[in-house]
């Protein structure tokens, strides 16, 4: 959408996302906001604990060659 609103042209939107039809990415621009939403919320992102990470022994062992 942003391109399509920087360049006001949906030719170039369809060449820069792939689509060999105009029609492929005039689906996109009507697609519903409130469904992309939706569909963006659904996607949880990974939870990543906060610390340091520490090597263990072994492997601190098996890079020296013990």
């Amino acid at each position: 959408m942003v391109v399509l609103q920087a360049t006001g042209d949906i030719r170039k939107v369809s060449l820069w996302l792939g689509h060999t039809d105009i029609q492929t990415t005039e689906a996109y621009l009507r697609a519903d906001p409130t469904e992309k939403l939706e569909a963006m919320g659904a996607v949880v992102p990974p939870t990543l604990k906060s610390g340091h990470f520490k090597v263990p022994d072994k492997l601190i062992a098996s890079l020296h060659g013990q």
